[in-house]
């Protein structure tokens, strides 16, 4: 059964930029799952370039170059997204978590069966940062090209408009100026 969508939202955490979108669950998002099921729906909605492994990296790590989706094909998995002692969320069988560029996420616990599909709008290619090894000058690059990224077309899972994202207040509005400019500054 389809639930409801959660938004998490996040500011910038040391050298991990998250995002000015929220992060999106959609809670049975694919009911029951199967990686068929959710390898077929994300091709269906333009989010390609997949690849399916028993759940995500243990490390916290972001992409500079894409946005993601997750989707959980069978058993669960908990995640720490925005960071070091961030929030903490258990995702299941049929969820799809839509993840902003810019975002830390790291598996923290999982089932034996975890197995999960990922995709990426109009199949982007994508990058691994980890803040514990990016330079502040690399840092600053991926920060400004994540701000460069567009919204994707569609939602991989609605494959309608990315609402959310679309209604976000600007980079102005939403007070992300002051780090904004930062990345400019010479040190």
């Amino acid at each position: 059964m389809i639930g409801p969508t959660e938004e998490l939202f996040s500011k910038p955490n040391g050298r991990v930029p998250n995002s000015r979108f929220p992060l999106l669950i959609h809670r049975g998002g694919i009911p029951g799952g199967g990686m068929d099921a959710v390898r077929a729906q994300f091709q269906k909605t333009g989010w390609l370039n997949n690849w399916n492994y028993p759940g995500i990296y243990l490390y916290h790590h972001f992409h500079s170059t894409t946005h993601e989706c997750l989707g959980v094909a069978s058993g669960w998995m908990e995640l720490e997204l925005f960071g070091k002692g961030g929030t903490k969320v258990r995702v299941e069988a049929g969820d799809v978590v839509v993840m902003p560029a810019g975002v830390s996420h790291a598996m923290i616990g999982n089932s034996d069966d975890v197995m999960v599909i990922g995709g990426y709008p109009e199949g982007r290619d994508w990058d691994n940062i980890q803040e514990a090894f990016v330079s502040e000058a690399d840092f600053r690059a991926a920060a400004k090209l994540i701000m460069s990224l567009p919204i994707p077309a569609t939602d991989p899972v609605t494959g309608g408009p990315l609402t959310q994202w679309l209604e976000t207040p600007s980079s102005v509005d939403a007070g992300w100026n002051d780090f904004r400019d930062g990345l400019d500054a010479t040190s």
